[in-house]
Parts: structure tokens; C-alpha cells; sequence
């Protein structure tokens, strides 16, 4: 039989307390320790993502808070047993044992709504997802800059005088004799089939230099004309960080899908396991699409130019993207790490509550399976994906907020607030019959 608190030691429970709030405090430390040192090293973006995690950690908090309050009133909601046997994610297993409220409802005839025990069980599901979402969100981040970092020798080799010989514009040369040509034209291009096969495959191998170059060329011309001196490798990873702090985030629309994932988890359905393709298929689809868009850029310069000046000028375009935004394939990715974070949780939290031999896993190899695809999800989004849609995403026709550097950004920004301020602290000057009037409008409020 369950003790309660009334026949527990003090120091018992007090050395619990301690503890809980030892760790609690931290953790909260360690998120405002790696927020101020982001934010002291100008990674603003970085620092804004860290910022929306401490926002998502406080509603998964406030969720686990909610149902530690309720779990008892909510056992005591009563329904009737044919409603408890219907959408059961196991088979159904009849015995005595029950939760404190079983004698409540057992008297009407009826069964719990959820037990006390089915509460708590949400409540550790809850606190899985917050850690798991956390952790999958730092590999992202590790992993992301490790790939971007790579950029940074080709971005020095533009500066040297044999990278500015070779890219003169005084210098003519037919267009299928460029190294981007070479690497994207030729008589099998005009097959759409062959091209998605050949742009599947592409996507897992590292990106090639002449891609980055070709691509950081087009982004200059198109947005800064002659100038040459852009440090392009450090726009991608501002551009990254900014799409980090996009994927991150658990919006309204993912709570939604959390609750119909949870909904069709039917016995015999095996729906994790065919869901758990699903963020396979996307990021998988998606980067076969980056490198196509890279492609079809080299095949419309070939169509317009037959000979060119300097690197192959490509255009940047938003038509190249699924149906003509960029930011559809953000979102997709956005949905992916998300689905791929809670496959993970899921996974974790039936092995703690209810161990690796249960209903939830009575076949193994699917088990076995989801793991090995979630995992591979997280590498393949992490440090192939992501990065690969931080560098095609600049062939969109508008550059992001990214361009400016942190500093920039985050002066204009105090630069607005401050007109802001003032503005209205002139238009307060111009009327102040308007604010008297508010101002005795309160006090009579006050004295009434």
C-alpha cells in the first residue's frame, strides 16, 4: 500500500525536494549561461533559438504542471466500459487491480475516464518529449555548424589571385566547357527520371565546391552586383542559425499532429511504424529537390548563354522552389525533425514505463526498424539537409535578414525602437489635453 506524505520522514521528502529543486535550478542556469555567452559572441540568431527553446521548455513545463494537478479529478470522470474497450493501443487485458478511483466509478457501473496511473505515465511522456527535444536540437545545431565549417576553405580560396584569374570577367569561355556545365549538363539532363536519380544519389555526398562557388557567385551578382568581397560562408551560417531557430520551434499545428499520432496508435494498426517513414520520405524528397534546383539552374544558363564572362553567372529564382517558396521546404523540414523528435520520445518513454517486451513492442524487428530510421533521419536532416537547404534557399529572389550581420541587425533594431519611443512621446506632447483626460478618466476609476 502507498504511503503518503503524512507517515513519510521529513527529511525524506525534504531531501527530494532539495534535489529537485537543485536540478531544476541548473538546468535553468546552464540555458541562460549558453544564452549569455551566444549573445556576448554576437550569435544573435543562435541566441534567439536558445531563447525559443527556453519558451517551448516552459509550455511542456506548464503542461506537466496541469496534469499533476488534475490526475485525480480527472480519474474521477466516468465513462462506460464499452468506451474504455474502443481505440485500445493494446489488446485488452482484464484484471482486478485498478486505480484509487476504480471504487467511484466501479459504483456507477462505469470505468475512469484515465487513471491516476495513465496521468502520471502522460505526465513522464511529457517530460521525455522536453529532453529528447532539447538534445535532438543541439545535435542539429553541432551537427549543422560542423558541415558549414567545411565552407569556410573554399570562401579564403575566393580571395586568392588563381581563383580571381580563373573567374575574370574578361575572360570568354563557351558554357558547357565551365566545371559547373560539366557537372550538371549533359545528354541524359533532358530525362526527368534520370535527373531525380541522379539528384537522389547526389544528396549524400558532401557538397561540391564548384556548386558552392557557381551558387555564391549568383547570389553576389544578383544582389550586390560587381562587389566580390562577401563573405558568403558566414552569411550561410547566420542563414542557418536562422533556419535552426525556425525547425526548433513546436508550433500549434505540431501539438495538433501529436494528437492524432497518439490518436491512431490502434492495436494491429502498426501506424508508428509506417509513420515512422514519413520523415524519411520528406527529407529524403527534399534533398533530391535542392540538388535538382542546382541543376535546372545549369540548364537554363546553358539554354540562354553559349558563352559567358567569368564564373557562370545563374539567376536566383523563386520558380525553381515548389510552387515558387522557398519556405515550403523549411516547413517540411520543420514537420520532419519534429515527427523524427517525437518517434524518439515515444520509443524512450514505453521503454521506462512499460520495458522493451511490451504490447507496444510485441514485434521487435519493427521496433528495431524505427530506431534505425528515426536515427538515420536525424544525421541525414541534421548535417546533409539542413545545411543543403541554408545554401540552395539564397537562389530564392529576395535574400534573407541574414545578409546583415548580428550587430547590424541588432542596431537597427534598437535604432526602431528608439524612433518608436520617441514618436509617441511627441504624440503624447502634441495632445496633452488626450492624456489629462485619460489621466483624470483613471483617477476617478481609482477613487470610485
Amino acid at each position: 500500500m502507498a504511503v503518503s506524505l503524512e507517515h513519510t520522514p521529513t527529511w525524506a521528502f525534504a531531501t527530494i525536494f532539495f534535489f529537485t529543486i537543485f536540478i531544476s535550478y541548473l538546468l535553468k542556469r546552464s540555458i541562460d549561461f549558453a544564452g549569455t555567452w551566444l549573445k556576448r559572441r554576437q550569435k544573435i540568431s543562435l541566441y534567439d533559438a536558445v531563447d525559443k527553446l527556453k519558451e517551448e521548455l516552459m509550455i511542456l513545463g506548464l503542461l506537466s504542471l496541469i496534469l499533476a494537478v488534475v490526475q485525480k479529478p480527472i480519474s474521477y470522470i466516468c465513462i462506460p466500459t464499452k468506451a474504455a474497450d474502443f481505440l485500445l493501443p493494446c489488446s485488452k487485458v482484464h484484471d482486478k487491480t485498478n486505480s484509487s478511483s476504480s471504487g467511484h466509478c466501479a459504483a456507477r457501473g462505469m470505468v475512469s475516464l484515465v487513471s491516476q496511473q495513465g496521468v502520471h505515465q502522460l505526465h513522464i511522456f511529457i517530460f521525455v518529449l522536453a529532453v529528447v527535444h532539447v538534445l535532438c536540437g543541439v545535435v542539429t545545431m553541432v551537427l549543422g555548424r560542423v558541415k558549414t565549417r567545411r565552407w569556410k576553405a573554399w570562401e579564403k580560396e575566393t580571395a586568392t589571385t588563381v581563383y580571381q584569374i580563373a573567374n575574370d570577367s574578361r575572360r570568354f569561355r563557351f558554357t558547357r566547357d565551365t566545371s559547373f556545365a560539366i557537372r550538371h549538363v549533359n545528354l541524359w539532363t533532358t530525362t526527368s527520371v534520370y535527373m531525380w536519380i541522379r539528384c537522389f544519389f547526389r544528396q549524400f555526398y558532401v557538397v561540391d565546391k564548384v556548386d558552392y562557388l557557381t551558387l555564391r557567385n549568383g547570389f553576389i551578382l544578383a544582389h550586390f552586383s560587381r562587389r566580390r568581397t562577401f563573405n558568403f560562408q558566414k552569411y550561410i551560417k547566420r542563414a542557418l542559425d536562422d533556419d535552426f531557430k525556425t525547425v526548433i520551434r513546436i508550433s500549434p499545428f505540431m501539438w495538433f499532429l501529436m494528437v492524432i499520432f497518439m490518436l491512431i496508435d490502434i492495436h494491429r494498426w502498426y501506424s508508428y511504424f509506417w509513420l515512422s517513414f514519413l520523415p524519411l520520405v520528406i527529407v529524403l524528397s527534399v534533398g533530391a529537390n535542392l540538388h535538382m534546383i542546382v541543376t535546372k539552374m545549369a540548364l537554363q544558363l546553358d539554354k540562354q548563354r553559349t558563352v559567358i564572362s567569368g564564373a557562370p553567372p545563374v539567376q536566383p529564382n523563386d520558380d525553381l522552389f515548389w510552387f515558387g517558396n522557398p519556405r515550403l521546404i523549411l516547413f517540411l523540414l520543420h514537420l520532419s525533425f519534429f515527427q523524427n523528435a517525437f518517434e524518439l520520445t515515444f520509443f524512450i518513454w514505453i521503454w521506462y514505463e512499460f520495458g522493451l517486451k511490451s504490447c507496444y513492442h510485441e514485434n521487435l524487428g519493427i521496433t528495431i526498424a524505427r530506431v534505425t530510421i528515426a536515427m538515420v533521419v536525424q544525421f541525414l536532416s541534421s548535417y546533409i539537409t539542413l545545411p543543403l537547404y541554408a545554401l540552395v534557399s539564397q537562389m530564392g529572389s529576395d535574400f534573407k535578414p541574414s545578409m546583415l550581420e548580428d550587430r547590424t541587425r541588432e542596431a537597427l533594431r534598437g535604432w526602431y525602437e528608439d524612433v518608436t519611443r520617441k514618436r509617441k512621446k511627441q504624440h503624447t506632447c502634441k495632445n496633452p489635453s488626450s492624456f489629462h483626460m485619460q489621466d483624470s478618466r483613471i483617477s476617478m476609476r481609482t477613487t470610485t
